[in-house]
């Protein structure tokens, strides 16, 4: 039986190596955003917020692209990106070159996320999950190692389809 809630995000929590990660939302997110801040500080982990730094209606786009930025660059080793449904915010995160940004909904969709395809972003909707559940996609998607093997043919793939766009562009 899996232990849920606040006991099991604990354990998670214990086993999670300390990461940077750059975290940015539109005004839709800001709330979820500032709790999810907190809680990966709290944690541990070195925390680049990005703004925006409100609810004051902001576009999306520009704060996406800041934290896939971040960690194509290296200068964070895994992104979060929040918006209302988060769907925005995945798109505009996922135009910058080499980012793998994944819209999940649930631990499992976290889990996948990392083990086949090597995300290095999150996407969450704060009007989608509610709180203890994006603590748990969070936790899930910072714990979780790529698997590798048969998938890096197929991440190969998609970095050709990149560069072929980037020549074409």
């Amino acid at each position: 039986m899996r232990a849920s809630g606040p006991c099991r995000r604990q354990t998670i929590r214990s086993f999670l190596a300390a990461v940077h990660i750059a975290i940015a939302s539109d005004h839709a997110g800001f709330r979820l955003k500032s709790m999810l801040v907190a809680h990966l500080r709290e944690a541990g982990h070195e925390v680049e917020d990005l703004g925006t730094d409100s609810e004051a209606p902001v576009d999306y786009p520009p704060f996406c692209a800041a934290a896939a930025r971040a960690v194509v660059g290296g200068r964070a080793e895994r992104g979060i990106v929040i918006g209302g449904s988060g769907n925005g915010e995945a798109i505009a995160a996922n135009k910058v070159r080499g980012a793998r940004a994944a819209l999940c909904h649930d631990e499992t969709t976290a889990r996948l996320a990392r083990m086949h395809n090597d995300a290095n972003l999150l996407s969450l909707g704060e009007r989608i999950v509610g709180p203890e559940l994006a603590l748990a996609i969070v936790d899930t998607f910072l714990s979780i190692s790529f698997e590798a093997g048969r998938h890096v043919p197929r991440l190969a793939e998609i970095t050709a389809i990149e560069d072929e766009e980037a020549r074409r562009g």
